[in-house]
């Protein structure tokens, strides 16, 4: 049986922490920007987390 290839799309927008969580960047930052206020925009420059119920899926597919 051959093995699972990484999925090289989510691999570019996820960065794996020194403790091994997974840290991603938020959505709806470019598209229709100017209508946002600037507190939104600096809030969303920031990484997060990603979350525990969307964790098991991604690690699969990282294959991690």
């Amino acid at each position: 049986m051959p093995k699972m290839k990484t999925k090289r799309a989510l691999a570019k927008r996820v960065k794996k922490t020194g403790t091994g969580k997974l840290k991603r960047g938020h959505a709806y930052t470019s598209h229709l920007a100017p209508r946002k206020t600037h507190k939104q925009k600096m809030h969303l420059r920031k990484q997060s987390l990603v979350s525990k119920s969307d964790y098991k899926r991604i690690k699969l597919l990282l294959q991690d």
